[in-house]
């Protein structure tokens, strides 16, 4: 289906179209869970969403190394968006995420036993960066086909954030014609068992179903929607 998919993509360059190409990274599991929900959710997703061509990727939960795997899968892939996505137990639903800010502070080490406390990611680098992918057309794609979805505005401090900062400055500093953005996802239904009654989860299905939402939305919008998702704390 792959090989397919693909020789249909270089068809279409012959004749001068394109066809776009998202990049979707999801990371290992961390934390003492056996399963991450944003990778496995990633692979429930078709190869094709709104004629545009799926990548793949699991990046490691590991602050160092997490960012050199998503430049690989860059080179590699020549991606047009880059999303990643990652992990938020007790969210209540997929939240697709506004801003990465440039600190680095670790409540729990990650998955190399690194656990850096109030540090920048870039030296160097602006304090925050927004998401340039559509986050509200995302959010609003996902919510008219009946699934719940947020936009948020915090995306921690872990390995999440840091990948969502350092990607969107590579995209800023070295590939500025690439879109990049963040998603959070719940837990798994089968992460909850044996956790507090009042634990969120979401079946896998139902996750992958609003990831595959906020792609077609990427797709198919390049302009953010204008309505108010802000929040009063």
């Amino acid at each position: 289906m792959r090989k397919a998919a693909l020789s249909i993509q270089h068809l279409l360059a012959m004749f001068g179209a394109t066809v776009l190409v998202p990049l979707l990274t999801g990371f290992d599991p961390f934390g003492g869970e056996s399963v991450n929900p944003a990778f496995e959710a990633i692979k429930l997703l078709p190869d094709t969403i709104a004629g545009a061509e799926i990548v793949k990727v699991e990046i490691p939960t590991e602050f160092t190394r997490s960012i050199s795997c998503v430049e690989a899968a860059i080179k590699e892939h020549n991606p047009d968006v880059v999303i990643d996505v990652g992990q938020a137990g007790g969210r209540a639903c997929v939240t697709v995420e506004k801003v990465g800010i440039n600190l680095a502070d670790a409540r729990i080490p990650d998955n190399a036993g690194e656990q850096p406390s109030d540090e920048p990611l870039q030296a160097d680098g602006p304090t925050a960066y927004f998401a340039t992918i559509p986050v509200k057309a995302m959010v609003q794609n996902v919510r008219e086909h009946g699934l719940p979805c947020h936009v948020s505005f915090t995306a921690g401090t872990y390995v999440c954030n840091c990948v969502m900062y350092n990607v969107l400055h590579l995209c800023a500093t070295k590939y500025p014609n690439i879109r990049a953005g963040f998603i959070h996802v719940p837990f798994a239904c089968e992460q909850v068992v044996g956790k507090a009654s009042t634990m969120a989860s979401m079946p896998l299905e139902t996750i992958a179903k609003s990831l595959e939402y906020c792609i077609e939305a990427v797709v198919t919008n390049k302009e953010e929607v204008e309505e108010a998702m802000g929040t009063t704390h």
